[in-house]
């Protein structure tokens, strides 16, 4: 086992290899192909005309590399990159001094685009069509309109819910892709990226075996690898295999499917108090002490996504998939006495 000098010798030699675990080329991201590949087309003509990229707007759960994609986009088209969120453009004076300083063919990236406050939106309509702000000076009879000239630029945005951005800021996006999440085998090739540029070594099977518990999210798949990687430190491995990844996973309370314990919490109290559904929305996030937006928008997408729970009109119900899952997982925790 190691020393707690070469322990910590070893964790701030990875403190600075962790930040860039980010992709900076389009060739480096990983999943997404058809994303990937309209992208490359787009910013290749963006550039063979020398014009700015037409605004785009990026739609998908957390953790799907909306963010990392703009930081590429800017890094292929050899421009700055702006980065603010919606709910941080308080005010439209907050937003146009952004804007009057971007340079030509410059991104703008805004993360949680549909937080912005109306009043905000509405300057954006101009800037994003004609690249100039209309801005009111004063009140009542004395108040006159300023046109400001903008650099052309591009508007990227990223949304964790589509349905709440306004249809004529959705329209004047020239591009709007959609991220999915991952495939297993698309994770653990995440998972072998990081632990290489970590310094971790890791066999194919271990990297699989994280790639399939973690949710389809790269930004989870990142975050076990690393405390797998603790447990496997504090250890004295010198590598992670299959079964030291699923002993970690396991102490972390994530099972073979990816759910954590709010995952089955949430199934738990569906079968223990409403016999499996259907149960409202709000009904189910008071019984398990929990945000109503955070079930709609962390849990509920994977648990829909791996067949354990279903939409009805009349509210969640689980599935046959998950009642037979929640019996291994109660098998598996009655161990024999003998």
């Amino acid at each position: 086992m190691m020393s707690q000098e070469e322990l910590q010798a070893t964790m701030a030699e990875t403190a600075a290899a962790e930040e860039t675990v980010r992709p900076r080329r389009l060739e480096d991201f990983i999943g997404q192909n058809e994303l990937r590949e309209n992208l490359r087309v787009f910013i290749d003509a963006a550039k063979e005309r020398g014009k700015a990229l037409d605004h785009t707007l990026f739609y998908g759960n957390p953790g799907l590399g909306k963010t990392t994609l703009a930081q590429i986009m800017a890094q292929e088209l050899g421009v700055h990159l702006v980065v603010t969120s919606g709910p941080v453009l308080e005010r439209s004076g907050d937003l146009a001094a952004i804007l009057t300083k971007l340079e030509a063919r410059d991104l703008l990236f805004v993360d949680e685009i549909h937080r912005m406050p109306i009043a905000v939106e509405e300057i954006l309509y101009p800037a994003m069509e004609d690249f100039h702000l209309d801005i009111i000076c004063g009140q009542g009879p004395a108040a006159r309109t300023v046109t400001i000239d903008l650099a052309p630029f591009t508007l990227v945005g990223a949304t964790t819910r589509m349905g709440l951005i306004s249809s004529p800021l959705r329209d004047r996006f020239g591009i709007v892709h959609r991220l999915d999440f991952y495939s297993p085998e698309d994770l653990a090739r995440v998972v072998q990226r990081t632990a290489h540029i970590l310094g971790v070594q890791i066999s194919e099977d271990g990297a699989l075996e994280i790639g399939r518990r973690s949710r389809g999210t790269p930004r989870i798949a990142n975050r076990l690898l690393r405390r797998v990687r603790d447990f496997a430190l504090v250890h004295g491995s010198s590598g992670i295999t299959r079964e030291q990844a699923s002993e970690a996973l396991a102490r972390m309370d994530v099972d073979a499917s990816g759910l954590d314990v709010m995952d089955r919490k949430i199934l738990s109290v569906m079968v223990e108090n409403y016999s499996g559904g259907p149960v409202g929305l709000k009904t189910l996030a008071a019984a398990c002490s929990e945000d109503v937006r955070t079930i709609e928008d962390i849990y509920e997408p994977y648990l829909i996504q791996c067949g354990f729970l279903k939409r009805t009109p009349r509210g969640r119900v689980i599935t046959e998939k998950a009642w037979q899952h929640l019996q291994r997982e109660a098998a598996q925790k009655i161990q024999p006495t003998m």
